[in-house]
């Protein structure tokens, strides 16, 4: 019997969702879904700077499950880019800070947003 995925947690939403190459004429009809989770893997490792391991602690998971989340998500980034394929950052296994705080540390924008808290999947 497979272990029950740990809930991650996440600071906030993206406030963008879907992306995608700006050619007009070339519509890309392939898209690669992304989670919450891998996207808050690459926020705070390639834009706030964090180490896996203080992303381990951000997100309340292991440092080798936040390298495999990590890897995943570089690994989407990359086919998109390469192949003009459309992103769409939606679902997984999270929970949303409370905006107070609670359980997130210095990485956390969810309290400079003033964003609510919830928990659940998308």
């Amino acid at each position: 019997m497979a272990r029950p995925r740990k809930w991650r947690n996440v600071c906030r939403l993206p406030e963008y969702k879907h992306f995608g190459p700006l050619n007009e004429d070339e519509k890309s009809e392939h898209i690669v879904a992304m989670s919450v989770d891998e996207f808050e893997a690459i926020r705070l490792i390639d834009l706030d700077g964090f180490t896996q391991e203080e992303s381990a602690v951000q997100m309340n998971v292991a440092r080798t499950t936040v390298q495999g989340i990590y890897q995943e998500a570089r690994r989407k980034l990359a086919d998109a880019l390469v192949n003009g394929k459309e992103i769409l950052i939606d679902g997984g296994d999270y929970h949303l800070c409370d905006g107070r705080g609670g359980g997130c540390g210095r990485g956390c924008r969810g309290r400079r947003r003033g964003r609510g808290g919830r928990s659940g999947t998308l």
